[in-house]
């Protein structure tokens, strides 16, 4: 059976890579179990995943979090020194953290999709 797969590959491929990413290659095959490099990579080549983590989205939500870790901040800071808090100020909180939550849920929703 390993002759009849040779002869129907009949398309060859070859490219280089350095010790370091060979050794990384040998680590993930040995993480799946398997020593048949040329499988492995035919595998990887058809049918691997590449996902791209630069989501816009991350940084949006990342800035979302500092604006609304500030603005606790800012609101403990002033309820510890006047001792009075504002229904005002507990709505800002609220819809901020609302914002969060929908912005994280958005990318859970997008990252679902990469399966």
């Amino acid at each position: 059976m390993a002759q009849t797969e040779k002869r129907q590959r009949e398309v060859q491929l070859k490219f280089r890579v350095t010790p370091e990413e060979r050794g990384l290659i040998e680590q993930k095959m040995a993480l799946l179990g398997t020593s048949n490099m040329a499988a492995y990579l035919r595998k990887m080549a058809i049918d691997g995943y590449i996902i791209n983590l630069e989501m816009p989205e991350l940084k949006d939500l990342i800035s979302l979090l500092r604006r609304s870790s500030n603005n606790l901040n800012q609101l403990t800071k002033r309820v510890n020194t006047t001792g009075r808090i504002y229904a005002e100020d507990l709505e800002d909180i609220r819809q901020s953290f609302a914002h969060l939550e929908n912005s994280a849920n958005d990318i859970l929703r997008g990252l679902d999709k990469i399966k």
